[in-house]
């Protein structure tokens, strides 16, 4: 049994497609063909259900495909710690997030201390992120809603309270606070379902006794505070991606309890190299400053609402 053949038979067994595996792979569909049969034949089994030109991994390939999963896991952890050891310096971190409105700042800080370490980061859906999870392709995710698992370590850095964004000249501008019931026949702009925020929000506001209208749906949360903006749908925005905007006035939600958890995870199992621990503590007092600062205005506002304004 070849190295090989365990990657080709994952990406297959992924794909359940051999034309897109071997897209993937850079190789002909005929030698990828030709490999996978060749495991075959080592293993004494068909792995795969032949359908007309589809494969479906029977119980045979579902069983093997957790074993080769562990077993490249492992080689890769040991890759990751060699050149850990050898260039400690170098390397790159693998992220995921749900969550991406903090993170130029966390990646800034970052780099302060790790100048010539590189990032690679994807913005997933939360069952995309805890797939790459799973298999160990990722160092660190970070994530709203926090994702509990056997194999997943998960720290929560920080709960951040949910927010309406409105234009400046919408009925609701003067307000510091506003009901989920007045809320019900506006429309929205939103990320798509899937999104912990997304989920969230609508799970909440089903409570409420309805569900929001979407007139704008993507995958792009930075965007939201344009669309508000120009007064295309109002939204739910999280206060750490809150923006200054002077035409969008944010207001608290009465009476709900609309807050998400901002929460690191990695892999258990995963090599955590010495730039990849830095990383974390970097994460996490990044997000204790940022509470930090919220009680300190919060401290100033009750003041300040108990006592009145304070003197010049």
């Amino acid at each position: 049994m070849e190295l090989l053949q365990l990657q080709y038979f994952l990406s297959v067994a992924r794909l359940e497609h051999v034309t897109e595996a071997a897209r993937n792979l850079h190789v002909t569909q005929s030698s990828l063909s030709k490999t996978i049969q060749r495991l075959e034949e080592d293993l004494g089994v068909p792995l795969f259900d032949r359908i007309g030109r589809n494969l479906r991994l029977n119980e045979f390939g579902c069983r093997f495909l957790r074993r080769a999963e562990r077993a490249l896991f492992e080689l890769e952890q040991g890759k990751q710690e060699i050149n850990d050891l050898s260039s400690p310096e170098q390397g790159t971190l693998e992220l995921a997030v749900t969550t991406a409105s903090r993170l130029p700042n966390i990646l800034r800080e970052f780099r302060k201390k790790q100048p010539n370490i590189q990032f690679h980061v994807q913005m997933l859906t939360t069952q995309e992120m805890v797939t790459l999870l799973y298999r160990g392709e990722v160092d660190y995710c970070l994530s709203s809603p926090p994702v509990q698992g056997d194999d997943i370590e998960c720290q929560i850095v920080f709960v951040d309270p949910i927010l309406v964004a409105v234009p400046k000249d919408h009925r609701l501008a003067d307000r510091s606070s506003v009901s989920l019931t007045e809320l019900k026949d506006e429309w929205f702009v939103g990320v798509k379902k899937g999104y912990g925020t997304r989920d969230l929000v609508d799970s909440i506001c089903k409570s409420a006794g309805f569900a929001p209208k979407y007139v704008y749906e993507g995958d792009e949360p930075a965007r939201l505070s344009s669309l508000v903006e120009a007064e295309i749908g109002i939204a739910f925005i999280p206060s750490t991606a809150r923006n200054s905007r002077e035409n969008i006035k944010y207001l608290q939600v009465e009476n709900h309890e609309l807050v998400r958890e901002i929460a690191l995870l990695w892999h258990r199992s995963r090599y955590i190299s010495r730039a990849a621990l830095e990383f974390r503590e970097v994460v996490i007092q990044y997000f204790e400053s940022i509470s930090q600062k919220t009680t300190q205005t919060c401290c100033t506002t009750n003041s300040e609402s108990i006592c009145g304004p304070k003197q010049a």
